[in-house]
């Protein structure tokens, strides 16, 4: 590219648009006064995400994503989002246990009394909410590039990871 001797402005043809001077010189004329360099680009994950929004995007599904950012290749060599991708597969599998084992006890409660029965539906509202608020709060954490280990599933994720 041509840039114009008197002023330094990049030049196409034999003009100089920002000047009109007609003589043009084809080296680089250096850094012109005011000029600022561009900030240095953020550093993104091989596959274009962001390590943050990667981690985060580990619990919107639960299992299903953190097996698919374990199995993507530019992702499952990260540390950090391996880790989030487990915590997120432990975690999903125990609250299908939890939810799993409540629910039965639920139906065998209801069965004894109604009453009880309406108690456990609102209990299973309840825990419902709070596993969802969980998930919730590990993306939140997860975005802001902090690393929040659960009570027990946190140190076995720390160590797949």
């Amino acid at each position: 590219m041509a840039f114009c001797a008197s002023c330094g402005a990049p030049v196409e043809g034999r003009f100089c648009a920002k000047c009109g001077s007609s003589s043009v010189s084809g080296g680089d004329p250096g850094p012109q006064p005011g000029y600022q360099p561009p900030p240095p680009a953020q550093p993104q994950a091989a596959g274009g995400l962001e390590e943050n929004i990667a981690s985060a995007l580990c619990y919107v599904f639960g299992i299903l994503t953190g097996i698919l950012f374990l199995v993507l290749a530019p992702y499952n060599q990260n540390r950090t989002i391996r880790f989030h991708a487990f915590q997120s597969i432990f975690f999903g599998i125990g609250s299908f246990v939890v939810w799993f084992g409540f629910s039965i006890l639920a139906s065998i409660m209801s069965h004894m009394m109604h009453l009880l029965g309406l108690l456990f539906a609102l209990l299973g509202m309840l825990l419902g909410f709070g596993l969802f608020c969980t998930y919730l709060f590990l993306m939140y954490k997860a975005y802001n590039k902090e690393k929040f280990l659960l009570p027990v599933i946190g140190p076995l994720a720390e160590k797949q990871a």
